[in-house]
């Protein structure tokens, strides 16, 4: 049996985009119960050395294997 590429790859980065989004609902949702601007969350670091929240989903997305 073949596998192609697309076979391969496409259901994996489908299941990390699903991931993503649920984790970002989640966030969406924390910050509307706390009354907390979304905009602070999206530009949150939890280490000074690492890219704010934005900047690491668009890493995540810009991949290209």
């Amino acid at each position: 049996m073949t596998i192609s590429m697309y076979q391969a790859s496409v259901p994996v980065y489908l299941q990390y985009l699903k991931s993503i989004s649920a984790v970002l609902d989640k966030g969406a949702a924390f910050a509307e119960q706390r009354k907390i601007d979304p905009a602070s969350l999206l530009q949150a670091r939890l280490y000074p050395d690492m890219h704010p929240l934005v900047k690491q989903v668009q890493i995540f997305t810009d991949r290209k294997s």
